[in-house]
């Protein structure tokens, strides 16, 4: 005669599954997240060369239609703001790249916000020139057309470093 499993056993057995499976979607999200991180890291980075290129295509395919970015001096520009600045060249760009080692992308859903150090330097068209670094935070948001960025905020101009 057969005898059927101990109660405790299959309950055991059953834990274990429960347990397996929730290690292998946890897995998998992770790696959704991770996936997503590098798709928005590698966004943000094409974004800051468009800017910096005035590549005004670029810009408006990265940029959500109501995207903001509010800077430390408490200016607001939106997404046609940026797309004006770079179609009338209103700075010429020596920098706008991201310190190498400080770009940092969070994943939550269908939210992602990046951080990262930039030094930006160049000159405005009266010719008044800047150089600076700052640290921004960038959100992009998923939508059916993928990745947008949403909602930008910039900090003050770190003071200069010394040496």
């Amino acid at each position: 005669m057969l005898s059927s499993p101990h109660p405790r056993t299959a309950s055991s057995l059953g834990g274990l599954s429960a347990g397996l499976v929730m290690a292998l979607v946890a897995g998998t999200v992770s790696a959704a997240q991770s996936d997503d991180a590098g798709i928005v890291a590698a966004l943000d980075t094409e974004f800051q060369a468009a800017v910096k290129h005035n590549d005004a295509d670029t810009i408006g395919r990265i940029l959500a239609d109501d995207m903001i970015l509010v800077t430390g001096r408490g200016a607001v520009f939106t997404r046609e703001d940026h797309l004006k600045a770079a179609r009338n060249q209103e700075r010429i760009y020596e920098q706008q790249d991201e310190e190498p080692g400080t770009q940092v992308v969070r994943v939550w859903g269908d939210t992602a916000v990046l951080t990262a150090k930039l030094w930006i330097k160049g000159w405005v068209k009266d010719g008044k020139s800047f150089d600076y670094k700052l640290w921004f935070s960038d959100t992009y948001v998923r939508t059916p057309a993928g990745w947008k960025y949403a909602f930008g905020q910039a900090s003050l101009p770190l003071p200069p470093e010394t040496k």
